[in-house]
């Protein structure tokens, strides 16, 4: 099946391609950006795909993070799963317990292994940020990491063969 799946993307506009990576939790900028910039995109291009593809999750997110999760932590796997994953969020987040917002912002604007997007609508929901403050701070945080991301590519520093796993380049 995962063999199918890059065939499949093959047959999108790079556009589609680009938010997609954007939009998912393992990937979001640190990956949209360099597959952009690699499909021979222009960097504002890229850039702004990228922040779309992964801002477009936040809303959705927010408003349905907690309602799936209750569900699904009836079932003993999703339960260990939403442990293991809050705890590591509470571990992660000092900064976000201490400024709540602003550093929601901070915390998303990293790009680093599990920050993000994703990890924010997460952190949001443990520390019960309003949405509205939530949803403003990740994606100012979405915007700060697509920069610097951006500026790593630029420079050189990030391309999407690092991206990669070894030997799949």
């Amino acid at each position: 099946m995962l063999n199918t799946i890059p065939q499949y993307l093959d047959q999108l506009p790079k556009e589609l391609v680009v938010m997609i990576v954007g939009a998912l939790p393992v990937s979001e900028l640190r990956g949209a950006i360099p597959l952009a910039l690699a499909f021979g995109m222009p960097l504002i291009k890229a850039f702004w795909l990228s922040v779309l593809g992964n801002c477009l999750i936040v809303a959705p997110a927010l408003f349905l993070f907690k309602p799936v999760t209750s569900a699904l932590r009836k079932f003993k796997a999703w339960a260990r799963f939403f442990d293991w994953i809050f705890e590591r969020t509470k571990r992660n987040s000092d900064s976000i317990q201490k400024y709540e917002a602003l550093g929601l912002i901070i915390f998303v604007a990293i790009p680093l292994p599990m920050t993000g997007a994703w990890s924010g609508v997460i952190a949001a929901s443990l520390f019960k940020i309003r949405f509205r403050y939530a949803f403003l701070a990740i994606v100012t945080g979405v915007v700060c990491a697509g920069l610097i991301v951006s500026s790593l590519c630029a420079l050189g520093v990030l391309s999407w063969n690092a991206c990669l796993p070894a030997g799949r380049g």
